[in-house]
């Protein structure tokens, strides 16, 4: 059975993260404020992982998002220096 989390918003955290899903310049940025904003309409974490975006994701990378968003808002969904994927020809 997947876990349930439930993620409420604020009239401002919603604003907000309507904002990144249709205004960043980042697509990972876009994906993640839509998986958080389907997860706060009420859709399983885990059901949003594997059929709720462009992209199939691990419902656990779902549910690091819903930590690092609710430690650090809208900044902890950026891509830290140093992380993700490196280039072809990284030495």
């Amino acid at each position: 059975m997947p876990k349930i989390i439930r993620l409420e918003l604020s009239e401002g955290q919603r604003s907000e993260l309507e904002r990144v899903r249709d205004r960043d310049g980042r697509a990972y940025m876009r994906e993640k404020a839509a998986a958080l904003l389907k997860i706060a309409e009420g859709q399983i974490a885990s059901q949003v992982a594997e059929s709720g975006l462009h992209k199939r994701h691990d419902p656990d990378v779902i549910y690091r998002w819903l930590r690092e968003w609710e430690a650090q808002g809208v900044a902890g969904l950026v891509v830290k220096k140093g992380r993700g994927r490196k280039g072809a020809f990284f030495p």
